[in-house]
């Protein structure tokens, strides 16, 4: 495994960051014994970063995660990211950054997590019902307070960043980011390394379709990719002609799909860390590796070329 600082924070994380939005039921049933397993599979590998949200189960991932680490969520080389500011309503969910809902959600995650402090704290999406100011000064409040130690945003545009910097320093942003989804090499990323900004993206395996093991007959009732375009039609079909495409190009020098697509996203300017959900043991074991991939600026030119037409959507689903 490799390490990071992570932009200006200074935090030093693992290059790979687990992710548990599938603990909190958005990806349909799993085996709790085996998500417990892959928590502790990753800290085998090495992975010293952990990544959740308030709106992963209200409450379920966060606590799963805290129960699967343990006493090693106490380590001081062990970094516990969550986010908050989705607030569930009937029917689904909506955003909710006023000081009264981050504060109340602050509490809980502490609680779910059975931490002192949240290493680091993100806001999930920007809310423009909200002023920023507001937003920001409770964030500051509940940092001065030490209920939370680094402060981040998800989903942020670059204006939107600028605009809460002004009142809270935002230290890290994780937006959505992969072969197949790469709006945010335009202006996202030129910023975040301007301003030296902590980037850990999400979605690095496409949600699925770059994990080499993805077949649309087997997604779940419940699994929240039925529907969307990418997973279903022409899309779908183009999206999987470059899968195998890519499939080849990894097999060719003995990689994994998954692995390459990690590989990839660690490999552009600006990205520090790419964040992988795992299901069980094995998943972990199998992306773990790549972070010790280096990519030639043959091999980038080669990948791009085999992405073909797939690299033209970007979904970004709330509750991610």
């Amino acid at each position: 495994m490799r390490y990071v600082e992570l932009g200006k924070s200074g935090l030093k994380v693992s290059r790979i960051c687990f992710g548990t939005w599938q603990f909190g039921g958005g990806w349909g049933a799993m085996d709790r014994d085996e998500a417990i397993a892959a928590v502790r599979a990753a800290l085998d590998q090495g992975v010293t970063f952990f990544d959740s949200a308030q709106a992963y189960g209200f409450g379920k991932s966060e606590a799963l995660l805290a129960e699967a680490l343990g006493d090693d969520i106490h380590r001081d080389d062990v970094i516990v990211a969550t986010k908050g500011g989705l607030r569930p309503v009937e029917g689904g969910i909506t955003r909710d950054t006023s000081a009264t809902f981050l504060r109340d959600g602050v509490e809980k995650s502490l609680r779910h997590l059975g931490v002192e402090a949240i290493d680091l704290y993100q806001v999930h999406w920007p809310h423009h019902d909200t002023p920023f100011e507001e937003t920001g000064a409770a964030l500051q409040q509940l940092k001065d307070e030490g209920k939370i130690r680094h402060v981040g945003v998800s989903n942020f545009s670059p204006a939107e960043m600028e605009e809460l910097s002004r009142i809270v320093e935002v230290e890290t942003d994780q937006p959505p980011y992969n072969l197949f989804n790469r709006g945010i090499e335009e202006e996202v990323l030129p910023w975040c390394r301007e301003q030296d900004v902590g980037v850990l993206v999400y979605g690095p395996l496409s949600h699925g379709l770059l994990s080499g093991r993805f077949d649309p007959a087997n997604l779940h009732d419940d699994d929240w990719r039925r529907g969307h375009e990418p997973f279903e039609g022409e899309a779908l079909e183009r999206n999987l002609e470059g899968v195998e495409r890519l499939s080849e190009f990894a097999e060719e020098r003995g990689w994994t799909l998954a692995q390459l697509a990690v590989a990839w996203v660690l490999a552009q300017p600006g990205v520090h860390v790419a964040i992988a959900g795992a299901r069980r043991p094995a998943h972990v074991e199998g992306i773990a590796p790549a972070a010790e991939i280096e990519l030639t600026s043959d091999d980038l030119a080669e990948i791009d070329e085999r992405c073909g037409a797939a690299k033209a959507w970007g979904l970004t689903p709330e509750g991610v």
